[in-house]
C-alpha cells in the first residue's frame, strides 16, 4: 500500500520506491530505501511528516504515493 494510507504512529517497512529515476534518487537521498522503516508522524491535507532514519522529513502527497510499504 502507498505510504499515504499508513496509520500514523505505526512503523512500516518500505517495500519499494516507484516513479522515474529522478524521483527514486531524490527519495533515496532523503533516506527512503527498500528494506528501511518509516513512521508517519502526522498528515496535513494529504502531505505527510514522517520519521525516517531518525530524522523528521516532510513529504508531499504525490511523493508519498510513490513509497510502497
Amino acid at each position: 500500500m502507498p505510504l499515504t494510507l499508513a496509520v500514523p504512529g505505526e512503523e512500516n517497512l518500505i517495500r519499494r520506491i516507484g516513479g522515474n529515476e529522478e524521483v527514486r534518487a531524490h527519495l533515496q537521498n532523503l533516506g527512503f530505501v527498500p528494506g528501511g522503516t518509516v513512521t508517519v508522524i502526522s498528515s496535513i491535507g494529504g502531505n505527510l511528516i514522517v520519521n525516517v532514519k531518525g530524522a523528521r522529513v516532510a513529504v508531499s502527497k504525490e511523493m508519498a504515493q510513490k513509497i510502497i510499504v
